[in-house]
């Protein structure tokens, strides 16, 4: 595009400097209507350029605007999956206390049970004391023969018999505590493993979102200033076409000495006087 406008100022630059023809091998109105034929084809020219030009812009602009949409919606994303990734870290931090929780209700379960092995050690022991007395109400029955006070061995018996009932029922009831304490142990470390796990997994995930997340916003940087070059470049051509149509103005105004009051930032205004100056270099040879 740049050479092609580089061309067609030359073409117009040209027109300025045509050399006189002979009068005698040229009649003046086809020579007019040359002029006239090659003023409007430079107009054309202009004209083509400036509208291709006009609308390579809009386009730019529509997709600075799409991006500039697609950046926002992607910076809005971020900041939602931010919002749920610190959720997750908060439910983690939760479900990390839970099981902090659980295993100190654990370990305080665990103290229980041998508490209780304990208990039921000294009941053991105290089973084992008490077995000597009837091995000496045995031999006593045996030196006697015959019972010679039923009535304080019956008591002595039912109390040995109420004492060793009653030691069953403990020792029991410390078996049923303890398989009662094991089975929930057992219970609390599944539960903290399964949720351990869980919650492990999830985290993965969430990794692996951010990374892809942190991926896509690279990626649109690259994109982003890609577009910011060629927007630069773009500027940069149509700043040396100002210049180029600033420097035509500027030649057709000095060669015809016309007065001008056009700023140099008025490049529209600079072509209308260009053209205005070879309408009338037009009529002036018609």
């Amino acid at each position: 595009l740049e050479e092609r406008l580089r061309a067609a100022f030359r073409d117009k630059l040209r027109l300025l400097t045509v050399p006189a023809r002979d009068p005698t091998t040229m009649l003046p109105s086809t020579g007019v209507l040359l002029k006239r034929r090659e003023g409007a084809e430079v107009e054309r020219e202009l004209q083509d350029r400036r509208e291709e030009f006009q609308q390579r812009m809009q386009r730019l602009a529509q997709r600075r605007q799409q991006l500039a949409r697609r950046e926002r919606q992607h910076r809005d994303a971020v900041l939602r999956f931010n919002s749920f990734f610190k959720r997750a870290q908060r439910r983690a931090g939760e479900e990390r206390a839970r099981a902090a929780a659980e295993r100190a209700e654990a370990a305080r379960l665990q103290r229980e049970l041998a508490g209780l092995l304990r208990h039921r050690e000294r009941l053991a022991r105290r089973l084992r004391s008490l077995r000597p007395f009837g091995d000496y109400l045995r031999d006593v029955l045996a030196r006697m023969g015959q019972f010679q006070d039923v009535p304080a061995m019956l008591v002595h018996f039912g109390v040995l018999a109420g004492a060793r009932a009653a030691l069953a029922q403990e020792a029991e009831a410390g078996q049923e505590r303890l398989a009662q304490g094991r089975a929930r142990l057992q219970r609390y470390r599944q539960e903290s493993s399964t949720e351990l796990l869980g919650t492990k997994d999830e985290l993965a995930r969430l990794h692996t979102r951010l990374e892809a997340a942190r991926q896509d916003v690279l990626q649109w940087e690259s994109c982003w200033t890609h577009i910011q070059s060629t927007a630069t470049q773009k500027t940069l051509l149509l700043a040396q076409i100002k210049l180029a149509v600033l420097n035509l103005f500027q030649l057709t105004t000095a060669q015809l000495r016309i007065p001008t009051d056009r700023t140099q930032e008025d490049t529209k205004a600079q072509l209308d006087m260009v053209l205005l100056c070879m309408q009338s270099l037009a009529d002036i040879c018609a």
